[in-house]
């Protein structure tokens, strides 16, 4: 399963892709999803997260804080969920824990630098922190500040077609006793515009470990918007089947939002 706010943000972005706001418009969206699978684990692994997005911007930049609530079960005693891996401790337990409270907080900025026409994207650069204000202690997260840069890059082909890719390289913190590692992150997809109204999209998301050895994450996720006004105000459903031990066996998403 790779990192949830990143997953989620993509595919609501996507969404918009027919929606684009010539001037500044503020978005409130929550998204509700579930994952089940070992994430390299002996144990079967239980995470509902439950997303609220606040975003300002226009088609040209963004700004967004996301703040989710989490709660995990089957979690091996000692092991902590930071983003997409299983790290601290043991992952080989057989005493498991639950555990549920604030997520860690994101705030991601976009800017797009250039407008891309015909077959050359336009480019979309971004910074990323995520505030370590999940519970160290109940596992829901190393309690560090992350830090990621990347860049996107975004395609229209003919009336339908969507093509994007996102790059990113993320700086890990570092609990006391672990060593993680910083890791390069990337999504590829399209989406294909069925109408104004009905928006598909087929992408593959993978990431580094942030633990040495540890499998690596690695997912295929489709989704569907369905844009209910003008403005992109809408619903979103969306499935997510984990394609390495590393990630979650699978996952299933539902989401709205509303464009003020």
């Amino acid at each position: 399963m790779i990192l949830r706010p990143t997953l989620i943000a993509t595919l609501f972005a996507v969404g918009g892709v027919c929606t684009a706001h010539a001037e500044p418009a503020l978005t409130v969206g929550n998204t509700l999803s579930f994952f089940q699978g070992k994430f390299g684990t002996d144990n079967n692994i239980n995470i509902r997260y439950d997303a609220t997005d606040i975003q300002y911007g226009d088609s040209n930049w963004r700004v967004k804080l996301t703040v989710p609530y989490v709660s995990e079960t089957g979690l091996p005693v000692g092991a902590t969920v930071s983003g997409n891996t299983v790290v601290g401790g043991t992952t080989s337990s057989t005493q498991t824990r639950a555990a549920s409270g604030l997520g860690d907080v994101w705030l991601a900025g976009h800017y797009k630098i250039f407008q891309g026409s015909g077959l050359t994207p336009s480019i979309t650069p971004y910074a990323k922190i995520k505030f370590g204000t999940a519970s160290a202690a109940n596992g829901l997260g190393t309690g560090k500040n992350d830090f990621e840069m990347g860049v996107g890059l975004q395609q229209i082909v003919g009336n339908h077609w969507f093509p994007f890719a996102n790059l990113g390289y993320r700086i890990v913190g570092n609990p006391a006793g672990q060593n993680l590692r910083n890791i390069g992150i990337y999504q590829f997809g399209a989406s294909y515009a069925a109408s104004q109204q009905n928006i598909f999209t087929l992408m593959y998301a993978g990431a580094q470990s942030q633990v040495a050895d540890a499998s690596a994450p690695s997912d295929l996720i489709v989704a569907w918007n369905y844009n209910a006004t003008a403005k992109g105000s809408g619903f979103q459903v969306y499935l997510d089947k984990g394609l390495s031990n590393g990630s979650a066996n699978f996952g299933v998403g539902i989401g709205g939002q509303i464009v003020f």
